[in-house]
């Protein structure tokens, strides 16, 4: 699943429109919708978002052939 699907399900989740979003983030609706098309966010910019949908923002790694995360 994209990031840009999983931002739309949290903001189901916590009944927030992407303006309530791009509000919290200090940004315009226009500039993360075109982040949200692209599905083009920096590290930063995910740790903001996990942030303001109060949720915790964890990378994984996983190994295909062992199932190891790192």
């Amino acid at each position: 699943m994209s990031v840009s699907k999983k931002i739309k399900l949290l903001l189901v989740e916590r009944e927030m429109t992407m303006t309530n979003l791009a509000e919290k983030l200090n940004t315009g609706k226009s500039n993360l919708s075109g982040k949200m098309k692209r599905d083009n966010f920096s590290e930063n910019e995910l740790k903001q978002i996990a942030e303001a949908l109060d949720c915790d923002y964890n990378i994984v790694f996983t190994m295909k052939d062992t199932g190891k995360q790192v």
